[in-house]
């Protein structure tokens, strides 16, 4: 999941840059030739990280209004949503110009205070005017970095980062990647070796692709051998060529253990505080019982991690480190747990009672899930504190409505929520931000989220969907006449909707269809972003 952001790296040698032996790139190997997807990740919310982090007991700093840094911001949506939708002060950096200077027009956009460098690590070091920060997150870049660069981010972090500020940080992981490792090997070889630097990166990858794809189809024994090699290869084949460039291309690539990644943030007297994907947190959808009872009895954190890992054969992992980890005690979590707000973010008829796990699909607790999302849809969905929740499900005892919360925030069909004095002050700046958003649906489907104040985070919107938001925005009042400006967005382009994995390929089934979607946002999906204050 690398996201081209990693900055230029620091003491880079002379080696093999986008196919071409023994030339040198302001890049240095990284992937430039390609723009990153313009993805968001919610695990990058202070709001979220302070819920994750309270869930396993530990204190951290106040990260209600944070000074927050992330280095590798890539195109930047991220930032954006947090900065616009959030309170603190944001800073961010990517070594990708084109990135940073994307970027900056969204902050511009938001009239936001937010600092955007273009920089390398070892220059954004050297900044004498850089601050001390709560919090400092890096997505898709610790696993696509070499070892010096992971050295300077580790320097980064000891001295920018404040007693109890907490680091977010991604990265691809072994066992799950091992497999796979060789086969990465593979592609990069093919690409570098057979594939032409005019061709372009993306054709390259696909060439690269197919060409395994053929020493599969020949009997080869390595996918005979590891077979979930070939389905993780499969996997690649639905995703952006961009993605996959920047995911396998790069010139360094390093899947580590837990036990590594944790060593060498240690350094920075950085500690593990809590697993940053929710639904990781909850063991009974990733380990049988037996798991469960070997990792119950590991008191050693890195070794239970390692455990854990190995039972549900992990190949990506997303964690909170905390610097200088200190325990709550048992009341102190309770009443901290107690104090924070949630809301629905899906239309409750619409919340299934099942989530996925490594195991397969699990079923939710009906007699306490039920009881939960009803009385979020009580009052006209209006946020609650979870001592609003635990009073209003008394048959449900409070662990079991914050595991609840927990997992309905992982479906992403609950959000937290900040203080209304932040959303009030947010409001205006997530307003600008989606307006502009919306203006960018018209020509591209890469960004899937807005940003709402209320939960401080981004929410799914997808592309047609904000392109009825654009209609009814522009005077359009109805259903069908939002239909119908998607449609002349959309036909204009040569591009049609995709149903169940098929392309919907007559103008008449893409009218219906287009329709029939406007009106299930109108009564389902609207009212929730209205609420949520994204339009």
């Amino acid at each position: 999941m690398a996201k081209s952001r990693g900055l230029a790296p620091a003491g880079a040698t002379r080696r093999e840059c986008h196919g071409i032996p023994g030339t040198m790139s302001w890049s240095h190997g990284y992937v430039s030739e390609v723009e990153y997807t313009a993805g968001y990740f919610v695990e990058l919310s202070p709001l979220q990280a302070r819920w994750a982090l309270t869930c396993r007991g530990v204190k951290t700093r106040e990260l209600t209004r944070p000074r927050y840094l992330e280095l590798g911001i890539g195109r930047g949506v991220s930032l954006a949503i947090h900065a616009a939708g959030g309170a603190g002060e944001y800073w961010g950096n990517d070594f990708n110009p084109g990135h940073a200077a994307e970027a900056e027009e969204l902050m511009a956009v938001i009239g936001s205070s937010a600092h955007v460098s273009e920089a390398s690590f070892d220059e954004l070091l050297q900044r004498d005017d850089l601050p001390t920060f709560d919090m400092i997150a890096l997505h898709g870049v610790w696993s696509w970095i070499s070892e010096a660069n992971r050295g300077v981010v580790v320097d980064i972090l000891r001295r920018k980062l404040a007693p109890g500020g907490v680091v977010y940080v991604s990265y691809n992981t072994t066992p799950g990647w091992t497999p796979m490792a060789p086969v990465r090997h593979l592609l990069q070889l093919h690409a570098e070796r057979v594939g032409n630097e005019s061709e372009g990166i993306v054709k390259r990858v696909d060439a690269a692709l197919d060409f395994v794809d053929k020493l599969g189809e020949a009997g080869a024994l390595y996918f005979k051998a590891h077979p979930r090699a070939r389905d993780r290869l499969n996997k690649f084949r639905d995703k952006s060529k961009k993605y996959v460039a920047h995911e396998l291309m790069t010139a360094d690539w390093h899947p580590m253990p837990f036990a590594e990644a944790a060593e060498e943030l240690g350094v920075a007297k950085l500690a593990h505080g809590a697993n940053a994907t929710l639904l990781e947190q909850i063991d009974a959808l990733h380990l049988t019982a037996a798991g469960q009872s070997l990792v119950s009895g590991i008191t050693d954190v890195v070794l239970r991690e390692t455990v854990r890992d190995f039972l549900s054969n992990t190949g990506f992992r997303r964690d909170y480190f905390v610097r200088g980890v200190r325990r709550l005690s048992n009341l102190e979590q309770t009443e901290a747990l107690r104090q924070f707000r949630v809301t629905l973010v899906e239309d409750p008829t619409t919340i299934t009672l099942d989530v996925k796990g490594s195991l397969g699909t699990a079923k939710l607790q009906e007699s306490v899930y039920r009881p939960v999302i009803d009385a979020l849809a009580r009052g006209d969905a209006r946020p609650k504190s979870l001592e609003e929740l635990a009073s209003a499900c008394p048959g449900v005892a409070f662990g079991h409505v914050v595991q609840a919360v927990t997992v309905l925030i992982g479906k992403t069909a609950v959000g937290l929520v900040q203080p209304d004095a932040e959303i009030e002050a947010a409001a205006p700046r997530a307003r600008a931000l989606n307006e502009h958003l919306l203006e960018r649906a018209r020509s591209s489907a890469e960004n899937v989220y807005l940003a709402s104040p209320v939960t401080s985070a981004g929410i799914f919107a997808s592309r047609t969907e904000q392109l009825f938001l654009l209609a009814s925005r522009g005077g359009k009042p109805k259903p069908a006449e939002w239909a119908e400006h998607a449609w002349g967005v959309l036909s204009s382009q040569g591009q049609r909707l995709m149903v169940d994995g098929k392309r919907v390929e007559s103008e008449e089934d893409n009218r219906r269809e287009l329709v029939r979607q406007a009106e299930a946002f109108e009564s389902m999906r609207l009212p929730v972003l209205r609420r949520l204050q994204v339009v």
